[in-house]
C-alpha cells in the first residue's frame, strides 16, 4: 500500500509536476529578463574571479561556485547520463542542452534572490536562501518554515545516502572494499570536513572540485582527439535523434523525457538547493545580480560541459547496447574500458569516490542554512545536525545492500536504481524490468559510430544505434 501510494506521488510530481513546472518557469525567466544568459554569457565567468578581502561575513564567489558545483555534479553525471541515453537514445543529450540553456535563468534568478534577502547569523556571517526569500519576499514564513524541514531531510540525509551508497557499491566493485569499512571511512572524513562549518567545507570544495573538474574534461578531451573523426556523425545523430530529423532515429517523446528530467535533476536549476551557499557569498561587485550570475555558470559547467563529456564519451565508445539492461553506472565504465582499457572502470570509480563526496559536503551545507532559519542554528543544534547525517552516511551503505524483496529499475533521478517490483534487487544498475523498452532500430549508415546490440542468439551485431521505442503505457523517465 505504502509503495504504491509513493509510486502514485513520484510519476505525478515527477513526471509532470515538477518536471514541467521547472522547465515553465526557466522559459518565464528566459523572456522575462531578456535573454539574460545570452546577452550577458561574458559575466558569468567574470563575476566568479572578484573576491572580497574586507568582508569576512560570507565566502568568496568561486568559493560559493565551488560548494554549488560539489553539490550539482554527483553521480547524476556519471549515471544519470548513462540511464538518459539507454532509455532517450543520443537525442537525449541534446534535450539536456535545452533544459540547461532555459536553466541558466532559473540559477540566475533564484540565487540573485538569495543574495538580496540575506541575513547575518548569530557569529556575524552571511545566511539565505529560499526559506529566507519565501519567508521576506512573499510573507509566508511558514512555508519558509516547511521548506526548511523538506530541505533537511532530502539533502542532509537522503540524497547523501544515495551518494554515500554509490560510493560503497563503486569501491566494492572496482576494488573489492567492504561497505561497512568505506562507510564508516567516509562518515570520518566527511565529518572532519563538517564540523568546521560554511568556511571549511568552502576552502575543501575549492581544492577538490576543480581538481576532479579538469581531470574529468581532460580526460574527455583526449577521449574525443582519439576519435576525432567519428565526432561529427556522434553530434549529427545526436540532433537528428532528438528532432525526428532522421525517422529510424525514432523515440523523439522518449528522447526529450529523458533528456528534460536528467538535465533538471543534474543541474537543480529551480531546486531551492544553490540558493543557500549563493547566500553565504560576498559578490564583487557587491551586487546581487553578481552571485545570481555565479551560480548560472554553475548549471553551463555541470550540463553543457560535463554530462556532455559523459555522453560524448558514451557514444563514441560503442558501449550503448539496446535492450541490454547495462545501463547507470557500469555503461559509464563500460565505455571507459573501451577507450582507455581496464584503467578506465578504476578512473570511474574514483570519479565517482569524489564526485559524490563533494555531493555529500556541499549537500550538507544547505542544511546548515534551513537550521538558521528554523531558529536552531546554534552549536548544540548545529551538533546534533551533524552527528545525526554522519550516523546516517555511515549505515547508508550497509542497509543498502540487505537483501530486498523487490525487484529495481533504472529510473531514479538520480541515475541510479529505485526499488520496485517483487524480483531480487540487481547489482550495477541492470534492469530487471521485462519490457521497459524495446530493442532499438538497427540501420546501417556509413560514417555513423555503431553500438553493438545482441541478436538473439547471443551473438553481437554491429549497427548504429538509435533512440529505442517505449512500451505502451511505460514511460521512461
Amino acid at each position: 500500500m505504502v509503495d504504491a501510494v509513493i509510486d502514485f506521488l513520484n510519476t505525478i510530481f515527477w513526471n509532470y509536476v515538477l518536471v514541467y513546472g521547472l522547465l515553465l518557469v526557466g522559459i518565464f525567466f528566459t523572456l522575462r529578463l531578456g535573454f539574460l544568459q545570452f546577452r550577458h554569457f561574458p559575466e558569468l565567468f567574470k563575476s566568479v574571479m572578484g573576491s572580497s578581502k574586507t568582508d569576512f561575513a560570507g565566502i568568496t564567489p568561486f568559493q560559493a561556485l565551488c560548494t554549488s558545483l560539489a553539490s550539482r555534479v554527483g553521480t547524476g553525471n556519471l549515471a544519470g547520463v548513462a540511464v538518459a541515453l539507454y532509455l532517450g537514445g543520443p537525442g537525449a543529450l541534446f534535450w539536456m542542452w535545452m533544459v540547461a540553456l532555459v536553466g541558466l535563468a532559473t540559477a540566475y534568478s533564484e540565487s540573485t534572490l538569495a543574495q538580496l534577502y540575506k541575513v547575518k547569523d548569530g557569529e556575524g556571517r552571511y545566511r539565505g536562501g529560499p526559506a529566507f526569500y519565501i519567508a521576506k519576499g512573499l510573507g509566508a514564513p511558514w512555508a519558509g518554515a516547511i521548506f526548511s524541514v523538506c530541505l533537511i531531510l532530502a539533502f542532509g540525509l537522503v540524497f547523501n545516502a544515495v551518494q554515500a551508497n554509490s560510493i560503497a557499491d563503486a569501491m566494492q566493485g572496482a576494488f573489492g572494499a567492504d561497505k561497512l569499512l568505506v562507510g564508516l571511512g567516509l562518515a570520518v572524513l566527511s565529518g572532519i570536513v563538517i564540523f568546521g562549518g560554511i568556511r571549511q567545507i568552502a576552502r575543501i570544495a575549492e581544492i577538490i572540485v576543480p581538481f576532479m573538474a579538469v581531470a574529468y574534461l581532460a580526460l574527455a578531451l583526449v577521449v574525443v582527439a582519439m576519435n576525432i573523426t567519428e565526432v561529427p556523425a556522434v553530434l549529427a545523430l545526436i540532433v537528428k535523434s532528438a528532432l525526428g530529423i532522421d525517422a529510424a532515429a525514432g523515440g523523439v517523446f522518449a528522447a526529450m523525457l529523458n533528456g528534460i528530467k536528467r538535465g533538471l535533476f543534474s543541474n537543480e536549476a529551480g531546486m531551492g538547493s544553490a540558493p543557500n551557499i549563493a547566500a553565504v557569498a560576498t559578490p564583487d561587485p557587491h551586487h546581487p545580480s553578481s552571485q545570481g550570475f555565479v551560480q548560472a555558470l554553475g548549471v553551463f559547467i555541470d550540463t553543457i560541459l560535463i554530462c556532455t563529456a559523459t555522453g560524448i564519451m558514451i557514444l563514441l565508445s560503442g558501449a550503448l547496447v539496446a535492450d541490454s539492461g547495462v545501463t547507470g553506472t557500469q555503461l559509464t565504465q563500460d565505455a571507459m574500458v573501451t577507450h582507455i582499457g581496464e584503467a578506465g572502470r578504476y578512473f570511474i570509480a574514483i570519479a565517482i569516490f569524489f564526485f559524490a563526496f563533494t555531493s555529500i559536503i556541499g549537500n550538507y551545507s544547505y542544511a546548515e542554512n534551513a537550521m538558521v532559519f528554523l531558529g536552531i542554528g546554534n552549536k548544540t543544534g548545529m551538533t546534533v545536525l551533524r552527528v545525526a547525517c554522519l550516523a546516517w552516511w555511515s549505515g547508508a551503505p550497509t542497509r543498502a545492500s540487505r537483501p530486498c524483496s523487490r525487484r529495481r529499475r533504472v529510473d531514479g533521478p538520480d541515475g541510479d536504481d529505485q526499488p520496485r517490483g517483487d524480483l531480487p534487487a540487481l547489482r550495477h544498475g541492470r534492469q530487471a524490468d521485462e519490457g521497459l523498452s524495446r530493442p532499438a532500430q538497427v540501420v546501417r549508415r556509413p560514417g555513423v559510430p555503431r553500438c553493438r546490440l545482441s541478436g538473439a542468439e547471443g551473438r553481437d551485431r554491429r549497427g548504429d544505434l538509435v533512440a529505442p521505442a517505449l512500451t505502451p503505457g511505460v514511460q521512461a523517465l
